[in-house]
């Protein structure tokens, strides 16, 4: 019943890509969206061949698009063999009805659903794949019409029903009956992960949070020498991965978590609570933020709108700019004539006046030393917290000021 779509490199799908500028989003942030689709896209092994824009006061409500686009956008498709149509924003049942008249034999998705098959493409764990399969049916549900286009609707008489509307209640019933079972199957599977994680109340626990592919997997990688996977793609870590780490006997878990991304489905982020539990029940967030990226500020904010949703904007905080080695201060054109920013221009920044931000280079772990000396202090003041009477704090001070060594696994 789902629609999944993989393509090897082989089997390459192309794809155009369709984004409106409204009077909420200008034509600047459109292309910027539109390039984080292509990226999405990319992810999914979907080749973008090209992009259409349009400026409308707000979404047609037949079309998405204005119909003179919408024939631009066919007449391409057609003429090219494109083999979909992906749409940056959500498409709602009479939407895909209405363009699947105009569009023929062409797959037309949005990008809620785009960012679906990524995440059922990533997930590896049990409680993954349930938490994916079980957004994808609570997307379906209010789609089912247009999903299966067997349904006829036939007209009937009074008081009747045609076996077209027949069979699409039936699969109604179907895929509300699955959406219980896969909460019920993860209800157990949340109970358990609560027993695991309320073994860990004696333990300091740290949460690696921020915008997808900012580098947080390979922070952990780096930081405790984890077989962490990590790659320049979003959405590379969908899976929570957990790992005890150790600074100079201070011992501590470090948890991996999804990455954010604007106009993230909300049926994946009810999916996902019980993963972002372990956000929630962190001690401490290490919020990552790709310093190198355009919009860095705006995936801040993305982030801290779902820290307070998920009702953890107020735990303790260490802002970690990464990717400070790509960092261009495009305040000043043109860039070839301005170096890259350094460390300590970095640090008179408005960036750098939070005392708990540090700047670093992960890959390449430039600056970590710092890093790690900033995520001691936090571990530690917590550890002495849950172990007041353990007396290694004398210690632990003497290598503040005398310098940090690489941590253990």
């Amino acid at each position: 019943m789902k629609k999944e779509f993989y393509y090897t490199e082989e089997q390459q799908a192309t794809a155009v890509l369709v984004a409106l500028a409204t009077d909420n989003q200008s034509v600047e942030k459109t292309d910027e969206y539109l390039d984080e689709l292509a990226f999405l896209a990319e992810t999914l092994g979907v080749k973008t061949v090209k992009t259409f824009r349009q400026k409308l006061q707000r979404p047609d409500p037949k079309f998405f698009v204005g119909k003179g686009k919408l024939e631009e956008i066919a007449a391409y498709v057609e003429a090219e063999d494109v083999d979909m149509i992906i749409f940056d924003d959500d498409l709602s049942s009479a939407h895909i009805k209405n363009l699947d008249h105009v569009v023929r034999k062409r797959m037309i998705i949005d990008r809620s659903l785009l960012i679906l098959q990524i995440f059922t493409k990533r997930a590896q764990t049990a409680q993954a794949k349930t938490q994916v399969e079980l957004a994808q049916y609570q997307y379906m549900l209010p789609r089912l019409t247009n999903l299966w286009t067997h349904h006829s609707r036939q007209r009937g008489g009074i008081g009747m029903r045609g076996p077209g509307e027949t069979e699409l209640e039936t699969d109604k019933r179907i895929i509300r009956d699955k959406i219980a079972l896969l909460q019920k199957k993860l209800d157990k599977i949340s109970k358990q992960s609560a027993v695991r994680r309320k073994s860990r109340d004696r333990m300091v626990r740290v949460a690696l949070v921020g915008y997808t592919n900012v580098g947080k997997s390979t922070i952990m990688r780096k930081l405790g020498k984890a077989d962490v996977f990590a790659e320049n793609k979003l959405f590379a870590t969908v899976d929570s991965t957990v790992r005890k780490l150790t600074l100079n006997n201070i011992p501590f878990l470090l948890t991996d978590t999804v990455g954010f991304i604007r106009k993230l489905p909300t049926t994946l982020i009810e999916s996902f609570k019980s993963t972002l539990d372990e956000i929630v029940e962190a001690d401490i967030l290490l919020h990552v933020v790709d310093i190198s990226h355009d919009s860095f500020e705006e995936h801040m904010e993305v982030v801290n709108k779902t820290l307070q949703e998920i009702g953890a904007a107020d735990k303790p905080c260490i802002l970690v700019f990464n990717k400070i080695d790509l960092f261009q201060n495009k305040e000043y054109p043109p860039f070839e004539e301005h170096p890259p920013a350094t460390l300590e221009e970095l640090k008179q920044t408005y960036m750098g006046r939070n005392p708990e931000a540090v700047f670093i280079a992960a890959e390449k772990k430039e600056n970590f030393e710092e890093f790690r000396k900033i995520l001691f202090k936090q571990a530690s003041k917590r550890y002495y917290e849950i172990f007041p009477n353990h007396l290694n704090y004398s210690l632990n001070q003497l290598w503040l000021m005398n310098g940090i060594e690489e941590g253990e696994n």
